[in-house]
C-alpha cells in the first residue's frame, strides 16, 4: 500500500489497545480512520475492528483497487479495495499527478467528470458524490472541470473529451453491475479508456499520494469554483447533431409506422433515448413507466444487465404487446451497451445475441457507406474491428467487400484506442463491436454507445420494414451471403481467485510442464493461443500478435473442425466465460449440423476443460 504518512485526528491510544496483533494490518486501519471523513463508512472499519473481525479487515485494508476492462470496479463500501469517498479521492490525486507530468497545459485545458445514477445509502455513497469529490480533488489544484450538472449516458464523458479538448474524463459508474457496486472509468485525451502503460503509471502515483490533500474533501467546490463548468447542453446538442451523420434514411423514419419500446433499465438512458431518436426524425419510443426513472435498486429486475436476455425483458415484452410495438430496445443502466428484442411471426419474441446483432451492424453500416460514399473512395481504406472473443462475422463480409477488418484484446478501451491510430492515419473506420452487446457505430464516440445504437437499430428496421423483411429474415440473408456464423457464449460464477488459477494453470501444463492440450474430448485442437503469457501455436516465432496482458486469463482453442473457443476470466465480475463459434463458407451451410456440432463441442470444453462439479462452478446459461 505503500508508507502514507503519519495518522491524523484518531485517537492512538484506542487503537493501540484494539490492535490486531498484525503491524500491516494495524497500519491500515490506522490510516483509514484518520483520513476517512465519511462517517459511514468509518464506522464500518470501526465496528469490524470492535468485533475482532481481522480477517475481514485484512480483506478490505490490505490491498488495492487495479485497473480492468473498464477501470477500477468494485462493491461500494469501507475499505482500500472498495469504491467509497476515499478511494475515489485517492485515485484522483494519483491521477492529477500522472496528468500534470504528462500535459503542461493541463491547467488550460481541464478535466471532464460525468456520473450515472447508482447509491448506497448504508455507506453514504452515491455516483454523484463520488463525482463531486472528484472535481473537488481537481478544482482544489485549480484544474478546470467540466462537471455534468446531471446524470448522462457514459459515452458522453469520452465525446466531450475530444470536444472540448480535455486532457481526460472520468465517469462514474458500474454500468450492468448488480446494485452493490461502483466504478471509475477513465477516458485519456484521445477520447478512448486508458490502456497500458497509462493504467500502470497511474496506479504507481495513487501509491505515492494516498493521504488526502486539504481540500479533496470539499465536494461544495463543484458549486462555488469560478473553474467549474457545466458543459451539459452543448454536448448533448452537439453530440445529437453529429448522430444524424449516420442517419440515412430520415424520409422513412418521419413516415415510419413501425413502433418501438424503449427500456432504459432504472438508469441514465430514457431522456437521450428519446432525443435521439427526435434526431432521426423518429416519433419517440413508448418507455417502459415501471424502468424510465433513475432507481439505484433495480428493483423491478434481478440485475440491471439487459444481455441477460428475455428474463429480465419482461416488462419491455410485455407492453410491446400491448402497444403493438414489434421492436424492443434496451439500454443497459449508464447506457453504452443495447440489446434488442423483435416479434416474430408467430407471436414469439427473438432476443439477438450481440454477435447476431454485429452481422446485423455491420452489414448496414457497409451498405450505408456504399450508397453514400463518394465516386473516388477506396473501400480498402475502410475498416471495421472486433474483440477478439467476438464473432468473426465481420472478417467474413470484410473478406467478400474489400474492405479491412481488425481484432483486439477484449475490451472496447483496445479499440478504441485502435480506432483513434486508425483514424489519425486517414482511415474510415464504420463499425465496431464486443460481443458483450457493446457496439459502436460511426466514430463520434470511442466506446461503446447504446443510445447510437438503438436508433441506428431502429432505423435499420424501418428500411427492413419497406423491404417487407424483419431484422430476424435479414440476419439469415447476411448468413447466407457471408457464411453462417453460429456461437455459443455463457459463463461460470467462480469467487475464489485461487480456483481460477489453478483450472488455467492446468491447461498451460496438460502433459507436462508449457504442454498444452491436443485435443478435447474427441475434438482435436489445431492451435493454442494464450494471450496471458503470449504464446501462439500459430505464428512461426509461437508469440501471440495480440499483446501480453497478464493481468487476466485468456486461452483460445482453435479446433480442426472451424471452431474457435476462448476461456478466460471477467474484467469487471467474478466469471469465468467461454465463447465457441463455429465459422462456415458461404454456400456450405447446414445450421442445424453446425449447431449440433457446436453445443457437442462446448460441453466437451465444459467438461474436460473447466470441471463445473470438481471446482464448484456455478453455471449460468445465455
Amino acid at each position: 500500500m505503500g508508507d502514507c504518512g503519519a495518522p491524523g485526528d484518531v485517537n492512538s491510544n484506542v487503537l493501540v489497545a484494539r490492535s490486531t496483533g498484525d503491524a500491516q494490518l494495524d497500519k491500515a486501519v490506522w490510516q483509514w480512520l484518520s483520513w476517512d471523513k465519511n462517517q459511514k463508512t468509518k464506522a464500518q472499519i470501526e465496528r469490524l475492528l470492535q468485533d475482532g473481525k481481522h480477517r475481514e479487515l485484512r480483506e478490505r485494508l490490505c490491498c488495492r483497487l487495479s485497473f480492468g476492462t473498464a477501470g477500477l470496479r468494485s462493491a461500494m463500501g469501507a475499505g482500500f479495495c472498495y469504491i467509497n469517498d476515499l478511494t475515489v479521492i485517492q485515485s484522483t490525486q494519483g491521477i492529477y499527478k500522472y496528468l500534470e507530468r504528462n500535459f503542461s497545459d493541463f491547467k488550460q485545458r481541464g478535466f471532464v467528470v460525468g456520473y450515472d445514477t447508482r447509491g448506497q445509502v448504508t455507506s453514504n455513497c452515491s455516483s454523484k458524490k463520488l463525482a463531486k469529490l472528484t472535481a473537488a480533488v481537481l478544482l482544489a489544484k485549480d484544474v478546470p472541470v467540466y462537471f455534468f450538472s446531471t446524470y448522462v449516458p457514459t459515452p458522453f464523458v469520452p465525446y466531450a473529451v475530444q470536444q472540448l479538448g480535455a486532457v481526460a474524463g472520468v465517469m462514474i459508474t458500474a454500468s450492468h453491475n448488480r446494485k452493490e457496486d461502483n466504478g471509475y472509468k477513465v477516458y485519456w485525451e484521445n477520447g478512448a479508456q486508458i490502456t497500458s502503460p497509462h493504467d500502470k503509471e497511474i496506479i504507481k502515483c495513487i501509491e505515492e499520494c494516498v493521504e488526502p490533500w486539504s481540500g479533496s474533501w470539499n465536494e461544495n467546490l463543484v458549486d462555488t469554483s469560478p473553474l467549474r463548468q457545466d458543459p451539459l447542453k452543448k454536448i448533448c446538442d452537439s453530440y445529437m447533431e453529429d448522430l444524424t451523420k449516420i442517419c440515412y434514411h430520415r424520409e422513412l423514419n418521419v413516415q415510419s409506422s413501425l413502433k418501438f419500446v424503449h427500456t432504459s433499465f432504472h438508469g441514465v438512458g430514457h431522456d437521450y433515448v428519446q432525443l435521439a431518436f427526435q434526431a432521426f426524425g423518429f416519433q419517440p419510443p413508448i418507455p417502459v413507466p415501471e424502468q424510465k426513472d433513475p432507481d439505484p435498486d433495480f428493483s423491478t429486475v434481478k440485475c440491471p444487465n439487459p444481455e441477460e436476455g428475455e428474463s429480465v425483458l419482461e416488462l419491455s415484452l410485455r407492453l410491446a404487446e400491448k402497444e403493438g410495438a414489434k421492436v424492443v430496445v434496451a439500454t443497459d443502466p449508464d447506457a453504452d451497451r443495447l440489446a434488442v428484442a423483435e416479434q416474430q411471426e408467430n407471436g414469439s419474441w427473438k432476443v439477438f445475441t450481440g454477435n447476431e446483432l454485429a452481422a446485423l451492424f455491420g452489414w448496414w453500416m457497409f451498405s450505408c457507406w456504399k450508397e453514400n460514399c463518394s465516386p473516388d473512395a477506396d473501400v480498402r481504406n475502410v475498416y471495421m474491428l472486433a474483440t477478439t472473443v467476438s464473432s468473426k462475422i465481420l472478417r467474413a463480409i470484410a473478406l467478400k467487400e474489400g474492405f479491412h477488418f481488425e481484432e483486439t484484446l477484449p475490451g472496447f478501451k483496445w479499440i478504441g484506442s485502435r480506432v483513434k491510430n486508425l483514424l489519425d492515419n486517414g482511415k474510415e473506420v464504420l463499425f465496431a463491436f464486443e460481443e458483450s452487446i457493446g457496439f459502436m457505430c460511426g466514430t463520434s464516440v470511442l466506446d461503446k454507445d447504446g443510445v447510437s445504437a438503438a436508433v441506428v437499430i431502429a432505423e435499420m428496421a424501418t428500411y427492413l420494414q419497406g423491404q417487407s423483411l424483419t431484422l430476424a429474415q435479414k440476419l439469415l440473408g447476411i448468413y447466407e451471403t457471408y457464411g453462417y456464423h453460429i456461437s455459443k457464449t455463457s459463463y461460470f460464477l467462480c469467487y475464489d481467485p485461487a480456483t481460477i488459477k489453478r483450472i488455467f494453470e492446468r491447461l498451460r501444463n496438460w502433459d507436462g510442464p508449457q504442454c498444452y492440450p491436443q485435443c478435447c474430448g474427441v475434438y482435436s485442437i489445431l492451435h493454442v493461443r494464450d494471450v496471458t503469457t503470449g504464446y501462439d501455436s500459430s505464428q512461426p516465432d509461437q508469440q501471440s500478435v495480440l499483446p501480453v496482458s497478464r493481468s487476466s486469463q485468456m486461452i483460445t482453442f482453435t479446433f480442426q473442425n472451424g471452431c474457435v473457443a476462448t476461456l478466460r476470466t471477467s474484467g469487471t465480475e467474478p466469471k469465468i466465460k467461454y465463447y465457441a463459434e463455429m465459422c462456415a463458407l458461404p454456400g456450405h451451410s447446414d445450421r442445424a449440423v453446425l449447431e449440433e456440432e457446436l453445443q457437442r463441442l462446448v460441453e466437451a470444453l465444459v467438461e474436460n476443460f473447466l470441471e463445473p462439479a470438481k471446482n464448484g462452478l456455478t453455471w449460468r446459461s445465455a
